[in-house]
């Protein structure tokens, strides 16, 4: 297994099943997942990512979610089976909301992709840098298609904006029965 990194933070708090029964969600509890080569931050090509590290990332994160009254998980792995399972984790673990970097596996994953369209936890995807601005293989996400929403290009100031939507997003309700 490879070297994972998981934190909690925020306020502890359960899933109704509220999404399950058709009804409104707002998230309480929030997953971050982010990617290989994001354990890098603050030293990885801080022209393109920035000087900030992905440990002052999380604390900001922390803070943020503090304020907004919702409980945030983070976690990092460059490995794309560690990202998957704990991408299925958030379907037991009371996860309403992902926030999603998934670094290079954006344009290459079907299986992490696949693993997002499993658990139906709505996500948002965050990239630090303008993926249109980038290299042409960076410039197909696929997972956007899946995603509430997708912010990129704001610098690591995109994870904060993506928790402040995410504490404030309504699930649309489930369809009923025919």
């Amino acid at each position: 297994m490879g070297s994972a990194r998981s934190r909690s933070q925020g306020q502890s708090d359960k899933r109704d099943g509220s999404a399950r029964r058709g009804l409104p969600l707002v998230a309480r509890s929030v997953l971050i997942v982010n990617g290989p080569n994001l354990n890098l931050l603050g030293s990885r090509e801080p022209g393109q990512y920035g000087s900030r590290t992905l440990a002052e990332v999380e604390r900001e994160i922390a803070q943020a979610a503090a304020a907004l009254g919702v409980s945030v998980q983070t976690f990092q792995s460059n490995h794309e089976g560690v990202l998957i399972d704990r991408i299925h984790g958030a379907r037991v673990d009371g996860t309403d909301f992902i926030i999603i970097n998934a670094g290079g596996f954006t344009h290459t994953s079907i299986a992490l992709r696949d693993a997002l369209a499993a658990v139906a936890i709505p996500f948002v995807e965050v990239h630090i840098s303008n993926l249109q601005r980038r290299e042409r293989f960076r410039h197909r996400s696929l997972m956007s298609d899946l995603a509430v929403g997708s912010i990129v290009g704001l610098g690591t100031t995109g994870y904060r904006l993506a928790l402040e939507f995410a504490a404030g997003y309504n699930a649309p309700p489930a369809p009923g029965p025919a």
